[in-house]
């Protein structure tokens, strides 16, 4: 990822917090004949291999996996985003942007095929969506439905390598700009503008 030091994160912690809140991502292979994308859920383990591991799991007829065990991959994990005009800055010698945060892993892939690792990354990943449920629904793996559904999907691991953190936020704009394109945002109804305007006003303090 192409980052210029003003849009640069470097905080482990900042960055490791983005992807818990911002889990559903992209993993990206290098292998086979073309290039490879799956989207999907995963969870951070911060505590397992040496710099930490995001979990997974795809179908088992997704063949990604095959190709991707033993390789370095990517896994991308984006934030809010949001269109910035220049007609906001209220200066003649601006031109359109994006605003957007995303952090990008980079990790060795383990594919995990035996039962019991199955059960127990699903479980885990599991627990952690279903926990801000009123009823966190959990995953009952006695059952014969349960035992046909771990024999079609394959779970992973990516022992993480490297963190890149990209806030792109206006920060190569004055801040009287930026205040004004956060104004803007702030103004609209969608999410993803609303997000990236707290964000900018949370940088500027």
């Amino acid at each position: 990822m192409y980052v210029p030091k003003h849009y640069a994160v470097t905080d482990r912690s900042k960055m490791l917090d983005f992807i818990n809140k911002n889990g559903f991502g992209i993993l990206f292979s290098h292998t086979g004949a073309e290039p490879m994308a799956s989207h999907l859920p995963f969870i951070l383990d911060e505590n397992g291999g040496q710099e930490g591991l995001i979990l997974g799991h795809m179908a088992r007829a997704n063949p990604q996996w095959r190709f991707a065990d033993g390789q370095e991959v990517l896994v991308v994990f984006h934030g809010p985003h949001s269109y910035v005009s220049p007609t906001w800055y209220q200066h003649e010698d601006t031109v359109p942007t994006w605003n957007y945060v995303a952090v990008h892993v980079s990790g060795v892939f383990k594919a995990v095929e035996d039962r019991a690792g199955i059960e127990d990354i699903v479980g885990r990943i599991t627990d952690y969506y279903e926990a801000s449920q009123p009823q966190p629904w959990q995953a009952d793996f006695s059952t014969d439905y349960a035992a046909q559904m771990v024999k079609r999907i394959v779970a992973f691991e990516i022992e993480i390598t490297s963190l890149q953190g990209k806030w792109k936020l206006n920060q190569n704009h004055p801040e009287s700009r930026r205040r004004l394109v956060a104004e803007q945002l702030a103004a609209h109804d969608g999410d993803n503008d609303r997000q990236i305007a707290e964000l900018i006003q949370e940088d500027l303090g």
